[in-house]
């Protein structure tokens, strides 16, 4: 018979599983199991384990997890029976399978032993090869049933529901043992993105690349298994889209974790190549540890909940958890309760951050950016309460407020006499994609009387990417409306240059990150070099975010970037500040 590439690998690796599966024999006659071990190694299995004491068999299986029971019914003190019903009676013993080799012929006995949950049965004595063939067949079933039941079918880590499992038995071996254990919780961000924009065969394959090298960055003492037996070794799991944990069982001293999160986030941190695309993936860590932290039933959720402290913190950054994220959690729950209530309570207000003509050296723009003054909580960040709008949803009603909010404002300040003035105006990823956009800007437009061509909108690589054709068809709608379109934070996706060109577009935002050392850093300097003279040739407009000093300015004059934004002309200002602002400086 012959075999493709995958179908061979899939059955070696099969066959290999099988023959690494531990055999646990319990028989009161020892000469007997020794001869079935001897027949079995012939076949090449290697791994025993040999009682002929009966009463210590739950013992031993509690302890060593093995992958089938061969077992004798008919034992002084303890027999098969007991053995059974006991076994049948364990919610983590009951899926072993069980062939019963036993010199009774009795019909009731082989009955009684299938009702007790037996899955085969043998006769004494027993015929080598046959016994070679049950065994394989009731490993085999096996392999598959564990792997549809325990195991992830993208990249055959355990699930969920194995991974607590062998926490929960960890944690008992730990309280025997007056030892720690570990919980590591990995979120892997831009998946969604990345899988929308490249399809599912690109996202497969970073899933399994992700678990390569999640592999590749555990030690010994914290191996990556699948073998599922030992909680002395450490066990892997995927328990979301991108989401993955390690366990590390009986580890010394809790803080070894971070020895092993900084290895997987510098592994995590290098490029991933997939048909001809460069991604760089952001990831976090986050650490709970028992007993400090809680128990099994817990501490996944707290390892999950220190992930999401750590991704506030920045790019590949670990935290372990504390009583300080549950309070940060108390926080998030009450600051939404207020979030809610915001708008309709006028608490929101805008900002605007002038846009400077780098020729001229005159205000030809804004940017809106979004404040919150709570009566009761004072000055929230948006770095606080964005993030929480756009996790409930509530991103959508306030970008539309903010939208008509900032073509008000601008029509009313050019009655006042300020003309030549755009708006700029951010748009989050719910709403591009969740609303029909177009008609919300048409209805912001309309209702404030604005010129559409002094409206600029804002969205991000990602946002576009994630649907082309139909993202660019919004894009045209917006178009026709004769607004202008802006890429914000340009350079920080993961998409290549070449998408430029295929939407409709009018300018491209400089991402701070890149502004920020351009006095320091040549990497960056090349980079908003290559970046400017390429929107130029495309005959996009650029603007540079985050500009504080003077070098920063005199390189982007220097490349002929076309608008500056930053600290070094001015902070964002208050709508009554925002016009002296725009006076003076246009009067110079």
């Amino acid at each position: 018979m012959m075999f493709d590439n995958d179908t061979s690998t899939e059955y070696n690796e099969l066959h290999q599983q099988l023959m690494d599966s531990t055999i646990m024999m319990v028989d009161d006659e020892q000469i007997n199991m020794e001869i079935i071990q001897i027949h079995l190694e012939e076949s090449g299995y290697h791994n025993f384990i040999l009682t002929d004491k009966s009463a210590e068999a739950m013992s031993i299986m509690e302890k060593e997890l093995p992958d089938v029971l061969l077992l004798d019914l008919q034992m002084p003190g303890v027999s098969g029976f007991d053995i059974l019903e006991a076994k049948r009676a364990d919610e983590r013993l009951r899926h072993i399978p069980v062939i019963i080799l036993t010199s009774s012929t009795e019909a009731e006995t082989k009955l009684k032993a299938l009702e007790l949950g037996a899955t085969d049965f043998l006769s004494k004595p027993v015929d080598a090869s046959e016994l070679a063939l049950r065994l394989r067949n009731t490993l085999t079933v096996k392999a598959y049933q564990d792997q549809l039941a325990y195991y992830d079918a993208s990249t055959g880590l355990p699930n969920r529901s194995l991974f607590q499992d062998r926490l929960g038995w960890a944690i008992k071996q730990a309280e025997r043992d007056d030892s720690a254990v570990a919980v590591m919780h990995i979120g892997i961000g831009q998946f969604k993105e990345i899988n929308d924009t490249f399809g599912p065969k690109v996202g497969d394959a970073l899933l399994k690349e992700i678990t390569q090298r999640l592999k590749g960055q555990l030690r010994d003492s914290d191996v990556v298994t699948q073998q599922h037996k030992n909680t002395q070794s450490s066990i892997a799991a995927r328990v979301g889209t991108s989401e993955f944990t390690v366990l590390l069982p009986a580890i010394g001293d809790v803080e070894n974790a971070a020895t092993v999160a900084r290895r997987i986030l510098a592994e995590m941190g290098k490029v991933f190549n997939f048909e001809g695309n460069e991604l760089v993936i952001p990831s976090s860590i986050g650490i709970a540890a028992y007993p400090d932290d809680g128990n099994a039933d817990t501490l996944l959720a707290k390892a999950a909940s220190a992930t999401s402290y750590a991704k506030k913190q920045g790019r590949n950054k670990y935290q372990f958890y504390s009583k300080e994220i549950n309070e940060k959690s108390s926080k998030r729950l009450k600051l939404e309760g207020y979030l809610r209530k915001a708008i309709d309570n006028d608490e929101l207000v805008l900002y605007y951050q002038p846009k400077i003509d780098t020729k001229t050296g005159h205000v030809t723009g804004m940017e809106a950016l979004i404040r919150w003054i709570s009566p009761e909580l004072g000055f929230i960040s948006p770095a606080d309460f964005i993030p929480l709008a756009e996790e409930t949803g509530l991103i959508v009603p306030i970008g539309e407020w903010v939208l008509h909010e900032a073509c008000r404002q601008t029509q009313a300040w050019k009655l006042q006499g300020l003309t030549d003035l755009t708006i700029s105006v951010n748009f989050s990823s719910e709403q591009f994609r969740g609303q029909d956009i177009a008609r919300v800007v048409q209805d912001a437009i309309e209702s404030s009387g604005l010129d559409p061509r002094c409206l600029v909108l804002e969205i991000t690589e990602s946002m576009i990417m994630g649907d082309p054709e139909k993202n660019a068809s919004t894009l045209s709608r917006l178009k026709e409306l004769k607004t202008s379109i802006s890429i914000d934070d340009f350079g920080t996706g993961y998409s290549s240059l070449s998408y430029l060109k295929k939407f409709p577009l009018d300018e491209l935002k400089i991402d701070r990150s890149f502004v920020m050392d351009l006095d320091t850093d040549d990497d960056d300097k090349a980079i908003v070099t290559a970046v400017i003279a390429m929107a130029h040739s495309l005959g996009l407009k650029t603007v540079a975010e985050g500009v504080e000093n003077e070098a920063q300015l005199a390189f982007l004059k220097n490349l002929k970037c076309d608008q500056i934004q930053g600290f070094f002309y001015s902070k964002p200002l208050p709508k009554e500040e925002f016009p002296a602002f725009v006076l003076q400086k246009n009067s110079l």
